[in-house]
């Protein structure tokens, strides 16, 4: 497994083997969110930076998930329609959101590495 990279609004990507990124979020946001009852996934199309592309539906809220980079969806979690569940379970493998081909391949290495995450997480504790 590559290298995760963060965002602020802490979600995770991985750049995969076959250029594709993958995306989720973090055991940090799955944690305030509680437990996740309802994903609503985004279609396989393509989106700007910043774009409203899922939302999470959980016993304490409801939120968005942004596009993290530039790019087209081109495959989604489907595990997730049924077992929302996943993303409390394991935010890091099988909770997993979705797939894209990012516009800029090498903006990906442009995020927050774990130690960068780290000090936002400290950072934010500290505030």
């Amino acid at each position: 497994m590559s290298e995760l990279r963060f965002t602020v609004d802490h979600e995770w990507l991985r750049q995969d083997a076959d250029g594709l990124v993958t995306v989720g979020i973090t055991a940090f946001a799955q944690d305030a969110l509680g437990d996740v009852v309802f994903v609503q996934l985004p279609d396989a199309q393509s989106y700007a930076a910043g774009a409203e592309v899922a939302v999470l539906e959980s016993v304490k809220a409801a939120s968005n998930i942004a596009m993290p980079l530039a790019g087209e969806i081109v495959e989604v979690n489907a595990e997730l329609e049924s077992s929302p569940e996943l993303v409390n379970e394991d935010p890091l493998g099988k909770g997993w959101f979705f797939r894209f081909r990012p516009a800029d391949a090498g903006a990906v290495a442009e995020l927050l590495d774990q130690a960068g995450y780290d000090r936002l997480l400290k950072a934010n504790d500290d505030a």
